[in-house]
């Protein structure tokens, strides 16, 4: 669980305790009959769930909050944006009435969870489906120093979807010598690889892709945005699916 999920659980649950405590206030102050300390001990132990009960609508109310403002987000940015080939690596017709964007780092274990997933999608609609891959690392420097590879590898051409897909099949955290596998397999020129690597421009290709990411509010990886809609997290093959006829 991230930091910021266990804070809004623990919140939750505080958030809990000071209704039920407002609602013993309430009724002292006569807007009900009062119960007495011992039966409001007494309700309490004998249905402790209600605190659990509680905590999950609470939880549940902030998560429609944060997908609300997130698709707000979304909207006010426009979906042309995240099509920008400046910014992302983008393939597909142009003419497309589908579209998945994808928020990835090389070493998000639940981006590697989705991989299969979105690779099957890929291989099924690429005719019919634009694609934006977008390069966002929050795992620190060995997550950036991945993302520029890939930003590099982006001028080799279509090879890019072949060092994707095979940094993505990676088992081991992804460092200089994983990269330099997936770059093999996926056939790119290692000596442009290198060079490309140098040019200032890739940094600042990277800011740019994580200034749009905290823009629509995204906090961890995997985001994908299925026909300008925002999915945080994992997809399952149905959600897909299910998301891309919307």
């Amino acid at each position: 669980m991230t930091t910021s999920l266990k804070t809004a659980a623990l919140g939750a649950v505080m958030g809990a305790v000071v209704s039920v405590a407002a609602v013993f206030g309430a009724a002292q102050s006569g807007y009900f009959p009062p119960p007495s300390d011992r039966q409001f001990h007494d309700y309490l132990m004998a249905h402790p769930g209600i605190i659990f009960d509680m905590q999950a609508k609470v939880i549940a109310e902030n998560n429609r909050k944060q997908d609300r403002a997130m698709q707000e987000a979304v909207d006010k940015v426009g979906l042309k944006t995240f099509f920008d080939p400046k910014l992302a690596f983008v393939t597909g017709p142009a003419n497309a009435k589908k579209s998945v964007v994808e928020f990835f780092d090389y070493n998000c274990g639940h981006c590697r969870n989705t991989f299969p997933v979105i690779k099957k999608f890929y291989e099924a609609h690429k005719a019919d489906t634009r694609f934006a891959f977008i390069e966002f690392p929050i795992f620190g420097q060995a997550s950036e120093d991945a993302a520029r590879s890939a930003l590099a590898a982006r001028r080799q051409g279509d090879k890019y979807i072949a060092f994707h897909f095979a940094m993505m099949s990676q088992k081991n955290a992804i460092g200089p010598a994983e990269t330099v596998e997936a770059a093999r397999t996926a056939g790119l020129d290692l000596n442009r690889l290198m060079a490309d690597l140098k040019d200032p421009a890739i940094a600042k290709q990277l800011a740019t892709a994580t200034a749009l990411a905290k823009r629509i509010g995204a906090e961890g990886t995997p985001l994908f945005i299925v026909n300008g809609k925002p999915h945080p997290g994992e997809v399952t093959e149905k959600e897909l699916l299910e998301l891309s006829r919307t």
